[in-house]
Protein backbone atom coordinates (compact mmCIF):
# COMPACT_ATOMS: atom_id res chain seq x y z
CA UNK A 1 0.00 0.00 0.00
CA UNK A 2 1.53 3.47 -0.87
CA UNK A 3 0.24 6.74 0.95
CA UNK A 4 1.67 9.92 -0.16
CA UNK A 5 1.14 13.56 0.89
CA UNK A 6 -1.95 14.68 -1.46
CA UNK A 7 -1.90 18.34 -0.05
CA UNK A 8 -1.13 21.04 3.07
CA UNK A 9 -3.51 23.64 3.56
CA UNK A 10 -2.10 26.22 5.70
CA UNK A 11 -3.56 29.35 7.30
CA UNK A 12 -1.71 31.62 9.45
CA UNK A 13 0.85 29.60 9.87
CA UNK A 14 4.28 32.17 9.59
CA UNK A 15 4.21 33.59 6.52
CA UNK A 16 1.08 32.08 5.38
CA UNK A 17 -1.56 34.80 6.31
CA UNK A 18 -4.15 33.68 4.01
CA UNK A 19 -5.95 30.15 3.65
CA UNK A 20 -3.37 28.56 1.08
CA UNK A 21 -3.47 25.05 -0.58
CA UNK A 22 -0.57 22.98 -1.70
CA UNK A 23 -1.80 19.98 -4.29
CA UNK A 24 1.18 17.79 -4.41
CA UNK A 25 1.36 14.77 -7.12
CA UNK A 26 2.71 11.12 -6.50
CA UNK A 27 6.21 11.22 -7.66
CA UNK A 28 8.64 14.07 -7.57
CA UNK A 29 7.61 17.38 -6.54
CA UNK A 30 9.92 20.77 -6.40
CA UNK A 31 9.00 23.94 -4.26
CA UNK A 32 10.67 26.85 -5.99
CA UNK A 33 10.92 30.41 -5.35
CA UNK A 34 12.73 33.32 -4.78
CA UNK A 35 14.33 33.84 -1.38
CA UNK A 36 11.67 34.68 1.57
CA UNK A 37 8.89 33.48 -0.41
CA UNK A 38 7.90 31.28 2.23
CA UNK A 39 10.01 27.62 0.94
CA UNK A 40 11.65 26.42 3.91
CA UNK A 41 8.13 27.60 5.78
CA UNK A 42 6.36 24.66 4.07
CA UNK A 43 8.76 22.20 5.35
CA UNK A 44 8.19 23.97 9.08
CA UNK A 45 4.59 23.13 8.29
CA UNK A 46 5.05 19.74 7.09
CA UNK A 47 7.16 19.02 10.21
CA UNK A 48 4.74 21.02 12.70
CA UNK A 49 1.75 18.76 11.54
CA UNK A 50 3.99 15.71 12.15
CA UNK A 51 4.81 15.88 15.43
CA UNK A 52 7.87 18.28 15.94
CA UNK A 53 7.45 19.86 19.13
CA UNK A 54 11.02 21.73 19.78
CA UNK A 55 11.32 25.45 18.74
CA UNK A 56 14.35 24.87 17.24
CA UNK A 57 13.31 22.19 14.62
CA UNK A 58 10.39 24.66 13.52
CA UNK A 59 13.51 27.26 13.25
CA UNK A 60 11.73 29.95 15.71
CA UNK A 61 12.72 30.92 19.23
CA UNK A 62 8.92 31.68 21.13
CA UNK A 63 5.95 29.17 19.40
CA UNK A 64 3.98 32.28 19.19
CA UNK A 65 5.89 32.87 15.99
CA UNK A 66 4.66 30.58 14.21
CA UNK A 67 1.44 32.41 14.16
CA UNK A 68 1.51 35.32 11.32
CA UNK A 69 2.32 38.58 13.00
CA UNK A 70 1.02 40.91 10.54
CA UNK A 71 4.15 41.39 8.40
CA UNK A 72 4.38 45.12 7.22
CA UNK A 73 0.95 46.80 7.97
CA UNK A 74 -1.15 43.81 8.36
CA UNK A 75 -3.54 42.52 11.01
CA UNK A 76 -1.73 39.55 13.18
CA UNK A 77 -3.68 36.10 12.55
CA UNK A 78 -5.59 34.90 15.59
CA UNK A 79 -4.79 31.61 15.14
CA UNK A 80 -2.36 28.92 13.16
CA UNK A 81 -3.98 26.05 11.57
CA UNK A 82 -2.09 23.56 9.28
CA UNK A 83 -3.36 20.44 7.30
CA UNK A 84 -1.91 17.57 5.94
CA UNK A 85 -3.83 15.37 3.18
CA UNK A 86 -2.91 11.97 2.70
CA UNK A 87 -4.06 9.64 0.11
CA UNK A 88 -3.78 5.87 0.57
CA UNK A 89 -6.24 5.02 -1.82
CA UNK A 90 -4.16 2.74 -3.30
Amino acid sequence: MKTFIKALELHGFKSFAKPTKIIFQPGINAIIGPNGSGKSNIVDALCFVLGKSKKKELRTEKFKNLIFNGGKGGKPAKFAKVTLVLDNSE
